[in-house]
């Protein structure tokens, strides 16, 4: 079983884009459009609250609860 790496930093551009860093050094550029849909997720559409990712315990999360993990990421 292998250990997918953790998210080290994530940069929200335009266009509901993100940069994910993982601490193995992999970087990925990831639209996360296409997974915005209703209830929690739909706060997502403003962008400028979509820009107000972190990065939590190797998740990255908004305010409002909506995440996603880095495996999911990772295997994009």
């Amino acid at each position: 079983m292998s250990t997918i790496p953790n998210i080290i930093n994530v940069l929200a551009k335009d266009n509901y884009l993100l940069e994910i860093y993982f601490d193995d050094g992999k970087y990925k550029e990831i639209d996360v459009k296409q997974f915005i849909k209703n209830g929690v997720s739909s706060r997502l559409l403003d962008i400028e609250y979509f820009k107000k990712v972190k990065v939590q315990e190797g998740f990255i999360c908004w305010d409002n609860g909506y995440d996603f993990c880095p495996e999911f990421l990772y295997n994009l």
